[in-house]
């Protein structure tokens, strides 16, 4: 993936997550210079950004760091190959209370 199809990419990842976080009570999204942070009610943030060199997603919780690359068509941790998505709906279970929903 060359580094234009990268942001792209990840440009529609940023927002998918934006769209689920405001269809979610609770969580506020605020998507800043390819920067997204979701916080939760109890004033805990989840930050997802990209990481150009390394053609990654990383994100950041209150459990932890991970980090996704394409992998099978789908953006899955480079430990656990967990996709994305649902990893991030769990991390917002578990600090909002509520997962995103990205149906």
């Amino acid at each position: 993936m060359n580094e234009s199809d990268f942001h792209h990419a990840v440009d529609a990842v940023l927002a998918r997550i934006e769209r689920a976080a405001e269809a979610t009570e609770g969580v506020e999204a605020d998507l800043e210079g390819g920067v997204l942070t979701l916080t939760c009610p109890d004033g805990s943030r989840i930050v997802v950004n990209r990481q150009t060199p390394n053609r990654e997603i990383w994100v950041a919780a209150r459990s932890g760091g991970f980090h996704f690359a394409t992998r099978e068509e789908a953006w899955r941790d480079t430990r656990s190959g967990e996709e994305l998505f649902a990893r991030l709906a769990a991390l917002t279970r578990e600090q909002a209370g509520e997962a995103l929903d990205f149906a």
